[in-house]
């Protein structure tokens, strides 16, 4: 078992340094990257030229490497600085990156987290419910419905709910993640108005991806309903309560806790577009915004977040997985012994 775990660490420490590794080629080795673009600008700014100096010294503010130096020394100072948590300056906001992900990245996490949360409890629960009434017309109409959301892409239901909540009806906000004239903290007002502001982006997730996997636990459910193990489980006299929570909902579950925690990771990838569409401003909104204004560090320091999401919603996904399945945790055990 600790070589099973070893070898789980040592891939995702291994993924983790070609992520690193594949932002500093991003940032530092392709044309047009931020040494250019800072000289460029400042050039604009002074109308003049830029002392060469001057421009390794903003290089090192921006970026945390030192143009003048090696290739490799300047792999190793950026290595360096971002295990350290240094991720360089926004060179448009002229903040700390790290600070900017810092207040962006809650606000992410709030909307998205809650989006995954509510879509796979809903899920999951409608999906048992159409395994229970397999064959009705509930099954029928709910499998269609369920396709059909299923099917549409969220930022396309997402500008539909906003032209009709927001532009006609005028009950939402356009825009926003909280109400301006609030004072953020444990108040009523600022509660209120960041669940008002986060109703449509979330709406529109739950209503796109509930359908999925109300499908997938719909089909879990009914192939588990013809197991031997569960004759057996009324044979014993056990209850129906039991039989439906213990034997058919766990067992229905656990091959979507997988893809729940694979979601997890993606799902901070997907605020790019969902957070562009409602003006939401999280890391993904700050993303596009730095790829518009041709903001590298602040690119990479959340392309960085991003992709670490994915790489540790994996890891969790996979230690914690025998934990819920035996069979998993024996399976990965007697491997090891073989």
């Amino acid at each position: 078992m600790t070589n099973w775990l070893t070898k789980r660490l040592v891939k995702a420490a291994l993924t983790v340094w070609g992520v690193v590794t594949l932002t500093f080629a991003l940032s530092h080795l392709m044309p047009g990257g931020p040494a250019q673009h800072i000289q460029a600008q400042l050039v604009s700014r002074e109308g003049g030229s830029i002392d060469p100096e001057r421009l390794n010294q903003l290089m090192e503010r921006y970026t945390n490497v030192q143009p003048d130096k090696p290739v490799w020394q300047q792999y190793i100072d950026y290595v360096t600085a971002v295990l350290q948590g240094d991720l360089g300056e926004s060179i448009i906001r002229n903040e700390p990156v790290v600070d900017i992900i810092a207040d962006a990245l809650p606000w992410t996490i709030f909307v998205m987290g809650l989006s995954l949360i509510l879509t796979f409890v809903i899920g999951i629960t409608l999906g048992a419910v159409m395994a229970y009434y397999e064959g009705t017309r509930f099954d029928f109409l709910s499998s269609t419905i369920g396709t059909v959301l299923n099917s549409t892409p969220f930022y396309l239901l997402g500008l539909l709910l906003l032209f009709v909540f927001a532009y006609q009806v005028n009950l939402l906000p356009t825009g926003g993640n909280m109400n301006p004239r609030t004072e953020p903290g444990l108040n009523y007002p600022f509660i209120r108005g960041v669940l008002i502001h986060a109703t449509l982006p979330v709406l529109s997730m739950v209503l796109t991806e509930a359908g999925g996997w109300a499908l997938s636990m719909r089909g879990n459910s009914i192939s588990i309903l013809g197991e031997e193990y569960l004759r057996v489980a009324r044979l014993r006299g056990l209850s129906d309560r039991r039989i439906a929570f213990t034997y058919i909902g766990r067992n229905a579950i656990l091959p979507l806790y997988t893809n729940f925690m694979i979601a997890i990771g993606f799902v901070i990838g997907g605020s790019v577009i969902l957070e562009q569409v409602f003006t939401y401003e999280g890391i993904g909104y700050y993303m596009v915004d730095a790829v518009q204004a041709n903001d590298h560090p602040l690119v990479m320091g959340t392309f960085l977040v991003l992709t670490l999401a994915v790489v540790f919603g994996l890891l969790f996904a996979d230690l914690t997985y025998g934990k819920l399945d035996p069979r998993i945790a024996a399976g990965g055990e007697s491997d090891e012994e073989y």
